[in-house]
């Protein structure tokens, strides 16, 4: 005889996405009274704070990523499968995988995150280099020191110059930090045995539509991070926007003219848009999307009408304090995780009151041990900035007291010496990217992204 069915089978719960809103929703479950699988299309958390150090040689591929099933361990309850999710279909309550696979749910998050957006030019993501993934940060590290090689190779001053320009169009946190860095990179440089150029001679200049550098602090701290730029030896251009990208530079417009700028690295940290799952959701729920393809929740985190659909963190459009949209932070997507999460702990199919963010600020860090930091109305900058920079992303790493030390390690020895791993993956070439090494080689199991 076939078994009996269990009169009280558990809840099966689908998380989708394993970022910073994904995994904690997993974490926050992990002892709940269901069966939960997480879905990822890659099978690290990657910790995108870190990527420009990374992108820098400040630390390795391995401390800015670390195994999902290993932050899994202690969740008995939790099965992890490296898949992409392809379509929802509600009506049936299921997920559709990238090979055809459904999995059935009763409650359904969704995490996907945001991807680059080029606002319409989407030809400049040949010839441009982001810094979302772990492939985009070694390709950019690839791309910062093979350009110094490639101009201690040159034979003539135009080409050479070209190659030791840095170009980086947007002025939010992301673009400051990659501006400085390079800025620190080249001192670093400084006294290498370069048989034809001083690296000291590099050219890094931030581009930025706005009329201030990360806008999202007050201008007061914006002025601040702009000066802490301009001691690091990068120019900043506010109210210029790039209007064409090629391989060999940027046409830039400000004022109304246009200019061009020759430079063979292009580091483009201007804007995202939600992920491609985003649009696939609202089609299946008939949600709304906003201009950036971020799905608009209900106040409780649910997706048009469906009570059982949760979406959370950069992928969605919730009006915050002020009724504007909540900023894409991992503590954003991390308190929306713990709201759902606790609601399906309950009984619940997700949470059925409104979410409320708790602002923890904003941090940026500019350079060598100096950042702006924004608390509950608290203005900090310089080193005590910094010190609480650094503080706040050691405590949201994770992976244990072991991993924390070594990162602190690598990142101050990277301060006061030398990068960790300056390393070039592959050969030069003439114009295009250097392409980045194939997933394996770059995935260091035993060592973590606004």
């Amino acid at each position: 005889m076939p078994p009996e069915a269990d009169p009280n089978p558990r809840r099966r719960v689908v998380i989708v996405g394993g970022g910073f809103g994904g995994l904690a929703a997993a974490q926050e479950l992990k002892d709940a009274d269901v069966d939960l699988t997480l879905l990822d299309r890659t099978n690290h958390h990657l910790f995108q704070p870190l990527l420009y150090q990374l992108a820098a040689g400040g630390i390795s591929e391995g401390e800015c990523a670390a195994p999902i099933r290993l932050a899994l361990k202690r969740s008995p309850n939790t099965k992890f499968r490296m898949a992409e999710v392809t379509g929802v279909d509600p009506e049936r309550r299921q997920v559709i995988l990238d090979r055809g696979e459904r999995l059935d749910y009763d409650s359904l998050i969704v995490a996907s995150g945001a991807r680059t957006s080029y606002f319409g030019h989407d030809e400049w993501e040949d010839v441009t280099c982001d810094l979302k993934t772990l492939p985009d940060a070694v390709d950019l590290r690839n791309r910062i020191y093979g350009a110094f090689e490639q101009a201690d190779r040159a034979d003539h001053e135009a080409p050479r110059r070209e190659w030791l320009t840095f170009v980086v169009v947007g002025g939010g946190a992301t673009g400051v930090e990659v501006s400085g860095i390079l800025g620190v990179i080249a001192h670093h440089l400084k006294g290498s045995t370069f048989a034809r150029i001083d690296p000291a001679e590099a050219r890094v200049i931030l581009l930025d539509a706005g009329d201030r550098v990360v806008p999202a602090f007050s201008e007061k701290l914006s002025a601040k991070a702009g000066r802490y730029l301009e001691e690091l030896g990068v120019t900043v251009r506010e109210g210029t926007r790039a209007t064409g990208i090629d391989e060999r530079g940027v046409t830039i417009e400000a004022g109304g003219t246009t200019e061009r700028i020759d430079a063979r690295t292009v580091i483009w940290a201007a804007g995202v848009r939600a992920a491609p799952l985003s649009e696939t959701l609202a089609k299946a729920t008939g949600a709304s999307t906003d201009r950036a393809g971020r799905i608009e929740v209900a106040p409780d985190l649910t997706v048009a009408g469906h009570p059982e659909i949760s979406a959370i963190g950069d992928m969605t459009s919730l009006q915050g304090p002020g009724g504007r949209p909540l900023p894409g932070l991992a503590t954003v997507a991390i308190q929306q995780a713990r709201h759902v999460a606790k609601a399906i702990r309950s009984g619940q199919p997700g949470a059925s009151t409104p979410f409320r963010y708790f602002d923890k600020g904003a941090l940026a860090v500019v350079g060598r041990g100096k950042a702006v930091c924004e608390v509950r109305g608290l203005k900090l900058s310089g080193r005590i900035a910094f010190l609480t920079y650094l503080g706040v992303h050691l405590y949201y790493l994770g992976g244990g007291v072991g991993r924390r030390l070594k990162v602190l390690t690598d990142w101050t020895t990277a301060r006061i010496g030398r990068p960790q791993s300056p390393v070039i993956q592959a050969g030069l070439g003439s114009v295009d990217r250097v392409p980045a090494p194939a997933e394996a080689s770059r995935w260091e199991p035993t060592t973590s992204s606004h």
